[in-house]
């Protein structure tokens, strides 16, 4: 990716998907700047007239996940991982995302967890994003609890 996005950014998920469902809350509820907009396109009542017309639709967005910057341009899969994840305060895993000798890797086997993401669920994966969530807030909690470090020469 190499324009930065414009926040906010309107993510586009299939929330009657559980692990889809659980990632993005888990992510939005780390969203201190207010920077993610979650639309379920799997509602009934989501309309994806306005997308379609930009060539998004919403069998589109059901397949992968997509996101649209404030300034219009759209990102998909792995480019949306990215942003999110770097919203969201997870700035480790959307570098790792970013890694070039590995990102062909996550460019392929992102599809494969999209199209197997209820078996996914039945696994039982939604979970570890439950545990990222409680470690970051875990670690929040030591960091304010820790008394401050001492100055050379005191």
């Amino acid at each position: 990716m190499n324009v930065a996005p414009k926040f906010p950014l309107t993510v586009y998920y299939d929330a009657s998907c559980p692990l889809c469902r659980s990632e993005m809350e888990t992510l939005k509820a780390r969203d201190a700047g207010n920077a993610l907009c979650l639309v379920d396109c799997s509602a009934p009542a989501f309309n994806d007239a306005p997308c379609a017309a930009e060539g998004v639709t919403r069998p589109m967005m059901m397949a992968r996940i997509h996101a649209r910057d404030a300034g219009g341009r759209w990102l998909s899969g792995v480019d949306v991982f990215v942003v999110v994840y770097r919203a969201a305060g997870f700035a480790t895993l959307a570098r790792i995302y970013e890694i070039r000798l590995l990102r062909p890797l996550f460019d392929r086997l992102y599809p494969w967890i999209a199209d197997h993401r209820y078996l996914l669920t039945r696994c039982g994966l939604p979970r570890l994003f439950h545990w990222l969530a409680a470690a970051r807030r875990d670690r929040a909690t030591c960091a304010d609890t820790r008394p401050p470090a001492r100055k050379r020469g005191c």
